[in-house]
C-alpha cells in the first residue's frame, strides 16, 4: 500500500488527474461516504429502484453538510468501525466480516479518479456483509430470541431471493434489460440513452422500422435530463443522419449549447468523435457549420484534452481536407499527452503525408522511446515500413 500511493499520489494531486471527471479528490471522498453506505442499505435491503446499475444521477457532496447526509454517513462509518474494533473478541465472525467490507472499498471508494457509483465494486464486498449479519441471525444458542432472528433471516433471503431472479430475468435479454434499467432509474441519462441506444441497434436504421419510432422518446428525455451528456443528442443525429433524414435544429442547439456551458468530459469527446468517424466513413451527411459550431464551443474552455484535439484534427483532415488544420491539432494533442502513443502515431503519418520526411523521422523517434516491453513493435515496423515520401497528402489518415 505505501508503495502503491507513493508512486500514485503524485499524479493524483495534479488538477489535470481530475480535469476530465465532475469531481475533484476532497468532493470524491465527501461523496464516497454516502457511497459505501447506500451500498451497505442495497446489499441488505435491496430494491429495484437502488439496484438501478446506472446513478449518474448520483449528487455529489460539495461540503459535510452539502448534502447533511455527508456528516451523517461519515459518522455512521466512524461508528460502525468503532463497532468492529468492539466487537473483535465478542462476536469476531461479524467484525472480521465489517472489516472485510471497509477494505474492499479502500481501493475503489478513496482517491482513484474512478466513476463514483458502481455495483459490482461489491461483489466481494458484500461476502463482508453477509458474514458480519448471517452468522448472528442464524446462531441457535448464542443469541436470544431465536425466532424473530430466523423470521428476519427466511425474510431477507426470500427478498434476495426473488430480487434476484427478476434481475438475472432482465440480464437475459438485452432488449428487456434496458427497459429495466430505464425504468428503474427515470432520471438516469445513461439509462434512458441505453434504452435508446438499444432501440437503435434493433432498428437496423430502418426508417419503417417499429423501433426506430421507440428510440426517439428515451432519447429526448435524457437530452432534457439535468448534468446529462451530449450522447443523447449525438444519437439522435447519427441514428436520423444513417437513415438520411434531416436532424432537428433542437438536437443541434442542445449539443452545441452543452459543450458551451461546460467542460466536455469523457462521454462528449466520445460522441463528437463518433460523429467523426460516421462523417469520415460517408455513412453520414453532416452538415459541416454545425459540425464546426460543435467543435468551437469544445473548444472554447482552456486546457482541451488531447482526445478533443485529435478528433478535431481527423476533421479536420479527413473530412474538410484542411491538413495545414489537421497537422496543427494533432501536434496539439501529442503536446498535451506525450505519453500517449496513439496521437503521436497519428501525427507519423500525416507528416510522412505532406511530404515533411525529418519531422515524420524525429517523431517515429520520439515514439520509440515509448514502446515499452515491445508493445509497440507491430505499429513502428508498420510506420518503418511506409514508402518514405511517397504517400500522397490526398489519401485519408485514420485514427488509430
Amino acid at each position: 500500500m505505501i508503495g502503491g500511493l507513493a508512486w500514485l499520489l503524485p499524479g493524483l494531486l495534479k488538477p489535470e488527474t481530475w480535469a476530465a471527471r465532475d469531481f475533484t479528490m476532497s468532493t470524491r471522498l465527501l461523496s464516497e461516504a454516502r457511497i459505501t453506505v447506500d451500498y451497505i442499505a442495497w446489499t441488505l435491503l435491496p430494491t429495484p429502484s437502488a439496484l438501478s446499475f446506472y446513478h449518474d444521477d448520483f449528487r455529489i457532496s460539495t461540503g459535510l453538510l452539502a448534502p447533511w447526509s455527508t456528516l451523517a454517513c461519515i459518522v455512521f462509518l466512524a461508528a460502525l468501525v468503532a463497532l468492529m474494533l468492539w466487537l473483535r473478541r465478542r462476536a469476531p465472525l461479524a467484525a472480521l466480516g465489517i472489516g472485510l467490507f471497509l477494505g474492499c472499498q479502500l481501493l475503489t471508494g478513496t482517491i482513484l479518479p474512478l466513476e463514483l457509483i458502481y455495483e459490482h465494486r461489491n461483489y466481494f464486498a458484500s461476502f463482508g456483509l453477509l458474514l458480519a449479519i448471517v452468522p448472528l441471525l442464524a446462531a441457535p444458542r448464542t443469541f436470544p430470541l431465536p425466532l424473530p432472528r430466523y423470521a428476519l433471516l427466511g425474510g431477507l433471503a426470500l427478498c434476495w431471493g426473488i430480487l434476484t431472479v427478476l434481475t438475472a430475468y432482465a440480464w437475459g435479454n438485452p432488449l428487456r434489460l434496458a427497459e429495466d434499467l430505464a425504468a428503474r432509474a427515470a432520471t438516469s441519462p445513461r439509462a434512458q440513452y441505453e434504452l435508446g441506444r438499444t432501440y437503435i441497434i434493433y432498428s437496423h436504421y430502418d426508417p419503417t422500422s417499429p423501433f426506430t419510432r421507440l428510440a426517439y422518446p428515451p432519447l429526448q428525455k435524457a437530452a432534457a435530463l439535468p448534468n446529462s451528456s451530449i450522447l443523447p443528442e449525438q444519437a439522435l443525429i447519427f441514428m436520423n443522419a444513417r437513415m438520411h433524414l434531416p436532424a432537428k435544429d433542437a438536437w443541434w442547439d442542445s449539443l452545441i449549447a452543452k459543450l458551451k456551458a461546460h467542460k466536455p468530459g469523457v462521454q462528449d469527446e466520445s460522441s463528437l468523435g463518433a460523429l467523426v468517424q460516421c462523417t469520415r466513413n460517408h455513412q453520414c451527411d453532416l452538415p459541416r457549420e454545425r459540425m464546426m459550431e460543435a467543435f468551437m464551443a469544445a473548444l472554447s474552455h482552456p486546457n482541451p484534452s488531447a482526445r478533443l484535439l485529435a478528433a478535431y484534427g481527423d476533421y479536420a483532415w479527413n473530412v474538410l481536407d484542411d491538413h495545414v488544420l489537421g497537422l496543427n491539432m494533432a501536434s496539439e494533442a501529442v503536446k498535451a499527452s506525450p505519453e500517449e502513443p496513439a496521437y503521436r502515431i497519428t501525427l507519423v503519418r500525416m507528416l510522412q503525408a505532406v511530404g515533411n520526411s525529418g519531422a515524420a523521422l524525429a517523431e517515429l523517434k520520439q515514439l520509440e522511446l515509448l514502446n515499452y516491453g515491445g508493445r509497440l513493435n507491430t505499429t513502428l515496423a508498420q510506420l518503418r515500413a511506409l514508402p518514405g515520401l511517397q504517400r500522397t497528402a490526398s489519401m485519408p489518415v485514420s485514427q488509430p
